[in-house]
């Protein structure tokens, strides 16, 4: 089998391995991550670094789609991963000089939060909606919920609490959440004088390192997310999968998020949402009581971080994070891996 392949995140590449490791004899054509094979284009050239650097990029995507589309005439299938943004106009691209190659569609558009009207386009141009979210047949009409593809990753989840003494700090994977968050980390470190862990995404380098988070003293660095909140008593997680993550390997967390001021009111009038966490989310879709406190914006202080530490019933959240579970049932790849081959 030909594939093609548009994997720009590199979220989008971690979901993208258990999902080739269930294809055999397939060949590999697109944008994705270098460690797969030989793309058209590496998907960190794709990484905006800054706003002086966005005109080059959409100059470049423009062009990468239209190499896309042509490219998906001489392949089997198509396979688009996240990224509403590039893939959607792709997909346009591709139906409107490819009218019968299949397109499967990988961790939809989240329509539930804003752009409903994404979801009718999505349909249009895409013969497969693979779901990670079951909830999301509410607002497509013809989305197939195929597991969540952090059961696939996430290899080691708590039996029970325990008290290792480990605090986990997890800034964000955004230059802007990390200068955010580090100084008030830091300081709530300080203060809990425990075994303080801080992780730190794969893609930043010794220099990102040193610009993003400035002194680390008291800190050990982690470059393993899943091994680090596994080994831990408790954490504290900018928005976003990570929290999700935390939630299912079953560490009590509290979720911390602080953007400009400009930018957190335009996104609280477009997002229509009663919570920011993905576990919370998921569990308000079920009429679920929350799982786990949320600081936002001025609440998001060493005060109320101790606080949650200290206060927490982290017995009670331990027992409801194993809801999560039922509701999300099983990984998805192998699942995605048959829609392909179908």
């Amino acid at each position: 089998m030909k594939l093609l392949v548009s994997a720009l995140e590199p979220s989008a590449n971690l979901h993208l391995k258990p999902v080739i490791d269930n294809i055999k004899e397939c060949e590999f054509f697109g944008i994705f991550d270098q460690k797969f094979g030989k793309p058209f284009l590496s998907s960190d050239e794709f990484s905006v670094m800054g706003f002086s650097d966005i005109f080059f990029k959409i100059i470049k995507a423009k062009k990468a789609i239209k190499k896309m589309a042509l490219l998906s005439l001489e392949v089997d299938h198509v396979l688009l991963i996240d990224s509403p943004a590039f893939n959607l106009p792709l997909a346009k691209e591709i139906r409107q000089i490819n009218k019968n190659v299949p397109i499967t569609w990988y961790i939809l558009p989240k329509v539930w939060a804003w752009r409903r009207g994404r979801a009718k386009k999505v349909e249009k141009y895409c013969t497969n909606l693979a779901s990670i979210f079951p909830f999301e047949d509410r607002f497509f009409t013809r989305s197939v919920y195929v597991g969540n593809p952090l059961l696939d990753e996430i290899e080691k989840q708590k039996k029970s609490l325990d008290k290792s003494n480990k605090i986990v700090f997890m800034p964000g994977s955004r230059k802007s959440e990390i200068k955010a968050l580090i100084d008030i980390f830091k300081q709530t470190a300080k203060v809990l004088n425990k075994k303080s862990v801080i992780v730190i995404p794969k893609h930043f380098n010794e220099d990102d390192i040193k610009s993003l988070y400035g002194d680390l003293d008291g800190f050990t660095i982690s470059r393993d997310t899943y091994g680090s909140l596994y080994e831990s008593e408790f954490a504290y997680v900018c928005s976003g999968t990570a929290t999700l993550e935390a939630a299912l390997i079953g560490v009590p967390f509290v979720l911390c998020y602080k953007a400009k001021k400009f930018d957190y009111s335009v996104a609280k009038r477009f997002v229509k949402l009663k919570h920011v966490g993905l576990a919370n989310i998921i569990f308000d879709f079920y009429n679920e009581r929350p799982l786990h406190t949320e600081l936002l914006q001025q609440d998001v202080s060493v005060q109320n971080l101790l606080r949650e530490y200290e206060q927490m019933d982290k017995e009670s959240f331990f027992k409801h994070s194993q809801k999560l579970k039922e509701i999300l049932k099983h990984g998805s790849s192998k699942i995605v891996a048959k829609l392909l081959y179908n």
